[in-house]
């Protein structure tokens, strides 16, 4: 697994919290699974970790690099992982940008990062059957083992693509091809140029062996030109190798019954603990401590493609009009922490908004509250509603991506389903879906009690997907091996 993120040490989204989960059910079944990571300045020192003896070098066109290596295991797992220092590189605590943005050298550092990880095989002596390269940090992976590496030790080795997010491309200079030492035909729109500059997510996406993504929906949507932000005509092209496979939780991290973040546990079949949660989510956000309305839980990164500025429309109207409570946890988009923090100032004890990243809150909110709200614009796969679902706490979300593969329209009348879903991405559909949600909590307790056993019955483990990924690398596996079959007759 070649990985920016990695669940435990470093996450800034989704995409660690799969590699960690995934790695971890990968080791269980029986392979040997080894991650390597940046060691960027934020990296939590997790279990024990032992320095290689020996640096690692890249040699790139403005002279070799170096990193020192360090290595330990997944907690809980057979499942080894390596960190490469290099201070110039990853010594800030940020992963992929600050406050001014992205950062100018990400090419440089992610093309290094990506040139030690096949080096790092080459030193321990070690050849994958596979390596898994997550998302456009990795992009030229794939690019070397089919070019100069080709004939090399590792050139048969298979890569699988997975794309987490396709909006973020990583665009770059062309520089950067002979900057990894890469020929300069490749720079043209049939291989890894896009816009007159380098796209390091295409690169990947061209000359992997196979692709996933992160939802069997969002596979469909993003070989669509409404989805496929520029690349979609490059999926189409590979659609015969991609392959939509939904995100799994960490069932032993996300357990209402075991959580240490709660204040009290519970379980399908006794939901006093949840009460319990919910009081305590109340108090820490200032809200008025009433087990009788409903709370709708927030917790995102305050982005446009999470639909947040659609809530914030609404938001003055919504608790207006509606006995109902929200708890928002994020950060993001200056303007929509704005209006967030305007509208808890102005709707005190039925808004309650903490403007920061606190693993701890974000799950007593999953704990406490009675639902949860995604409005998102485009969704890969979503964590936080199976999360939700786990918890008890029912989804209220846009249909799209893997919020359609994951949550079950609720249908009136009958008790069946999981969530409230809404079809267009608007300030209108918002509302209206937020009003269905809270008059069937009011209006139809026995249905909303059905609607959260149900969610909580749901199987959201690794298991199966674990195993779809397995077959994934096989096939990946078998065809890198009968391409180089069938070059040998030629």
């Amino acid at each position: 697994m070649v990985t920016p993120e990695l669940d435990p040490f470093v996450k800034v989204g989704g995409l660690g919290d799969m590699v960690g989960a995934l790695a971890k059910q990968l080791a269980r079944q029986g392979h040997d699974v080894r991650c390597i990571i940046p060691l960027y300045g934020s990296v939590k020192r997790v279990g024990d970790w032992e320095a290689r003896g020996q640096p690692l070098g890249a040699d790139l066109a403005g002279g070799p690099e170096f990193a020192r290596v360090w290595e330990t295991r997944l907690p809980g797992s057979e499942a080894k992982v390596y960190l490469l220092e290099h201070e110039r590189f990853f010594g800030r605590p940020e992963v992929y940008s600050n406050a001014a943005g992205g950062f100018p050298d990400n090419d440089k550092r992610f093309i290094f990062f990506s040139r030690a990880a096949l080096n790092l095989c080459l030193q321990l002596g070690w050849t994958p059957d596979v390596i898994h390269c997550h998302d456009w940090t990795c992009g030229f992976v794939p690019v070397w083992l089919n070019t100069t590496d080709r004939t090399g030790p590792l050139g048969r080795c298979a890569t699988v693509f997975t794309i987490h997010n396709l909006e973020h491309q990583g665009y770059c200079h062309r520089h950067a091809l002979a900057y990894a030492k890469l020929p300069d035909w490749l720079f043209n729109a049939a291989n890894v140029e896009a816009c007159g500059a380098v796209n390091l997510m295409k690169a990947g996406l061209y000359h992997s062996t196979k692709i996933t993504t992160v939802s069997p929906t969002y596979a469909r949507e993003i070989q669509t030109p409404a989805f496929g932000f520029g690349l979609d005509h490059v999926l189409r092209f590979r659609a015969g190798d991609l392959i939509g496979i939904l995100n799994g939780i960490d069932t032993e991290a996300w357990n209402p019954a075991t959580d240490p973040h709660l204040p009290a546990a519970f379980t399908p079949d006794d939901l006093a603990g949840k009460a319990a949660c919910k009081a305590a989510l109340q108090r820490e956000l200032g809200l008025d401590v009433d087990p009788r309305k409903p709370v709708f839980g927030v917790v995102s990164r305050l982005f446009r493609q999470k639909g947040l500025d659609l809530l914030c429309e609404v938001l003055p109207a919504i608790v207006t009009n509606m006995q109902a409570q929200f708890a928002i946890l994020g950060t993001g988009d200056a303007d929509l922490e704005n209006d967030l923090r305007h509208t808890a100032w102005e709707f005190p004890g039925r808004v309650g908004v903490k403007l920061a990243f606190d693993n701890r809150l974000a799950h007593l909110i999953q704990g406490g509250a009675d639902f949860f709200v995604m409005p998102s614009r485009t969704e890969p796969c979503g964590l936080t509603q199976l999360y939700a679902m786990r918890y008890g706490t029912l989804p209220v979300a846009r249909a799209t991506g893997g919020l359609v593969d994951t949550v079950e329209q609720y249908r009136e009348g009958t008790g069946e389903g999981t969530g409230f879903l809404f079809e267009h991405a608007d300030e209108n559909a918002v509302y209206h879906t937020i009003g269905w949600a809270n008059a069937t909590y009011y209006d139809r307790p026995e249905e909303f009690a059905t609607l959260r056993a149900n969610a909580m019955a749901r199987d959201f483990s690794w298991t199966h997907s674990a195993e779809r990924y397995a077959q994934v690398y096989g096939w990946a596996r078998d065809a890198r091996l009968s391409g180089f079959a069938k070059h040998a007759s030629e």
